[in-house]
């Protein structure tokens, strides 16, 4: 597959990690993601799924999995301007109202959303 996954949802790593190239880290936050899919935006990979699927806010979930391009090209400034905006969307929410400490029963459950998301993602990719 031409694409990356950045996660750090225990569950993506599990499921694809033989089967696409990878970048997890379990301590990375929600904005730590995002971060970092701007920086490789800014290297010249394209955003494939977009930073905020799903209905869940920034604010409640710490997990987020993001699909990018592995060839790099130009700068896409399309791909740029939706991870600039995405980081300002998560900033926003997070400091109104920060990401509660969640019992691991419901970060499991937020683990499965984020799966499911990149899931049906992956379906329409191949």
């Amino acid at each position: 597959m031409d694409n990356i996954i950045i996660t750090n949802n225990r569950l993506v790593y599990e499921k694809y990690k033989n089967l696409f190239p990878m970048v997890y880290n379990e301590k990375y936050s929600y904005l730590d993601v995002l971060e970092y899919v701007r920086n490789k935006v800014h290297e010249g990979h394209v955003l494939i799924t977009h930073p905020l699927s799903g209905s869940i806010k920034p604010n409640e979930t710490p997990y987020k999995t993001i699909v990018i391009s592995k060839k790099k090209g130009a700068l896409d400034y399309d791909s740029l301007a939706i991870i600039e905006n995405s980081i300002a969307t998560a900033k926003k929410f997070i400091s109104s109202k920060p990401t509660p400490n969640w019992p691991e029963r419901i970060l499991e459950d937020f683990r499965i959303v984020d799966l499911s998301l990149i899931e049906n993602a992956i379906d329409k990719l191949i």
